[in-house]
């Protein structure tokens, strides 16, 4: 498992260069610890507006984080870790706990509801962009 954690920020690096859909080559199990590490960590809007990252699994339920974004991109964008469950199952079943957030939709947002791992259930699971802005040339 300290090779899945070691090698965890290089792996999501790679994956934010990839686009799109993106899938690690190596989406093992995630412990409680990388997800808490991922889910701290900042983020480039304008790298990952609307892609969906597939992290690995937790507990044997494939968790992703996606990067949705409306019509004022990258601000707007925001990023919500979250199982992927198959049709039909229970979120509790699955270890998880159900939250609802805001999700940008064209010039407002709606309120969708997630199956987020438990252990990032009192936080952590949803994060909205932190834009720095450009730098300007002298």
């Amino acid at each position: 498992m300290a090779c899945i954690r070691s090698a965890f920020p290089a792996m999501l690096a790679v994956l934010a260069a990839a686009g799109g859909i993106a899938r690690a080559q190596a989406s093992g199990p995630l412990d409680d610890a990388a997800l808490k590490a991922y889910a701290a960590q900042s983020f480039d809007p304008r790298a990952m507006m609307g892609r969906t990252v597939e992290l690995g699994r937790h507990h044997g339920v494939p968790v992703v984080a996606e990067f949705p974004c409306s019509d004022v991109c990258p601000q707007y964008t925001v990023r919500i870790i979250h199982y992927r469950l198959p049709p039909d199952t229970d979120c509790a079943a699955a270890g998880g706990v159900e939250r609802t957030v805001p999700v940008p939709v064209a010039i407002a947002s709606t309120d969708a509801t997630f199956c987020v791992p438990k252990v990032l259930a009192g936080g952590g699971y949803y994060r909205r962009a932190e834009l720095t802005p450009p730098r300007r040339r002298p």
